[in-house]
């Protein structure tokens, strides 16, 4: 009977704890108090390791998050939708970038404030953008050394 009971006791501490993670899980996810928030558009070349619910941040801070991702079939961009907070207003010269948050780490778009004076409507798009850079294709060039032998050789 109390072998029962030990399992009884060691299942709702496991439930508590993963409902505990849940909550904590949850809570990171919210933009603002009032879960408000306004639409910009981005259409970005490759957005590799960006998914919906990723950060979208300005100085480090997180800002919003990326609320959809389309391909574009005419210009065969990513076209993202960025959910922002509406206390935070873009300058209409920003840039966004697709930046990670290190060598191993995981994507996030970053927003680089402009100097404008005029700021983005909700709705409007940020025109100039930089897309991810693939680390393994970086490392590919690296380990090759760049230009072929032949074209080396061509050159003396």
């Amino acid at each position: 009977m109390s072998e029962n009971r030990a399992e009884v006791l060691a299942g709702l501490a496991v439930v508590a704890v993963a409902a505990g993670f849940m909550l904590w899980a949850g809570s990171g996810s919210r933009l603002a108090p009032t879960g408000a928030s306004y639409p910009l558009e981005a259409a970005f070349r490759s957005v590799e390791g960006v998914s919906v619910g990723t950060d979208v941040r300005l100085a480090g801070v997180k800002i919003g998050t990326v609320s959809a991702i389309a391909l574009d079939p005419k210009s065969y961009f990513a076209k993202t939708t960025l959910a922002l907070d509406p206390g935070v207003q873009i300058p209409d010269d920003s840039v966004a970038i697709v930046a990670s948050e290190g060598l191993m780490g995981g994507a996030y778009i970053e927003i680089v404030p402009g100097g404008s004076l005029d700021t983005l409507a909700a709705g409007a798009e940020i025109t100039d953008t930089q897309g991810a850079v693939s680390v393994l294709s970086l490392m590919m060039k690296f380990a090759g050394g760049g230009a072929a032998p032949a074209a080396q050789e061509g050159a003396q």
